[in-house]
């Protein structure tokens, strides 16, 4: 390990990481994805036997140019209780040309921007056109930044907040609504929050739905970050049932982990040639959304490949910041 290895905290990360340069770096990661030009290993993912935490490792390499990175960390749902991040990781890269250690960065402040930035990339390539009023499941920092996420590729109009615990969904609601150009409303229910949404977002751990596809308004898409485990499962199966196209990130990873996706697959919902990528969407090789009144279904479970395109563009950030401030 050399001296000049960069060690950045979620703080500095997120300085350097906007909103918008992290949206640049979740569509160059699926435009690679889509066009087979990714090393993207199977991700290892544990519960514990102990308590309701799950570890996780993922490792990949976005291009020849930059170099392999690893993430390592847990989602430990009893966090949220606490209003910690439910999710903490540590990211580690390598040179592209050596493999010594270029940087150590906080793995939460990555994963909440790429995950966040993943689902706009998602939204601008699925949703429709004219999608304005957004519906958020969730009142943590997954929630937040996926209403963030979403107006920088949308002109929203409206958002309508839920989750079952009423201070919080109310605190996260004036928040957002103190910052953006929209009214942000905490609602008391899920399906309050559903109806008549034309986008909706589920930003939960949660193991039973907590969308039912008797909700949807046609044309509305459904974006899903929470069911990254076979245990959980933010939709009901009418929700994919009801889906003109289920899009995933990558179709043998979500076949494994996204709970309602193994669901349908083992049902015969779907079939393994239903899912469609959304790398191969952003190439144009498959075709998600047909008519305007088509209900589409994103499900992520997270890939490597978003952490090393996030992470590079972090270093890069950081490299020129430097020379600026040498300069």
């Amino acid at each position: 390990m050399t001296d000049d290895v960069l060690f950045l905290s979620g703080d500095r990360v997120g300085r350097l990481l906007d909103t918008d340069a992290a949206i640049t770096s979740q569509r160059a990661a699926f435009t690679a994805l889509g066009d087979g030009e990714a090393d993207v290993p199977g991700k290892i993912m544990y519960p514990s036997r102990f308590d309701d935490s799950v570890v996780f490792a993922y490792v990949s390499r976005l291009s020849a140019g930059t170099g392999a990175v690893a993430k390592f960390g847990s989602v430990n749902p009893a966090n949220a209780r606490a209003g910690l991040p439910t999710v903490h990781a540590v990211i580690s890269a390598l040179d592209p040309v050596t493999g010594e250690l270029v940087a150590v960065m906080d793995g939460t402040a990555v994963t909440t921007l790429r995950t966040a930035a993943g689902s706009a990339v998602a939204v601008d390539a699925l949703a429709a056109p004219d999608a304005a009023h957004l519906a958020v499941l969730g009142s943590g920092t997954q929630a937040l930044a996926h209403v963030r996420a979403i107006a920088r590729v949308r002109d929203l109009k409206s958002v309508r907040l839920w989750s079952p615990h009423p201070e919080r969904r109310t605190r996260a609601a004036a928040m957002l609504a103190a910052e953006l150009p929209f009214p942000v409303e905490a609602v008391d229910t899920a399906q309050a929050a559903v109806t008549g949404a034309s986008l909706v977002a589920t930003c939960t751990l949660s193991t039973t739905p907590v969308v039912h596809g008797a909700w949807l308004a046609p044309g509305c898409t459904v974006v899903s970050v929470g069911s990254f485990e076979p245990t959980r499962s933010e939709v009901d199966p009418e929700v994919l049932r009801r889906s003109a196209a289920v899009v995933v990130d990558d179709p043998e990873t979500a076949a494994g982990h996204a709970g309602p996706i193994i669901d349908a697959l083992r049902e015969g919902l779907l079939g393994a040639d239903d899912l469609v990528p959304l790398g191969a969407v952003l190439t144009g090789r498959r075709r998600a959304r047909t008519r305007p009144d088509d209900i589409v279904h994103y499900n992520s479970v997270g890939l490597g490949i978003q952490d090393a395109a996030a992470a590079w563009a972090v270093v890069d950030a950081a490299r020129r910041s430097a020379r600026e401030a040498s300069g």
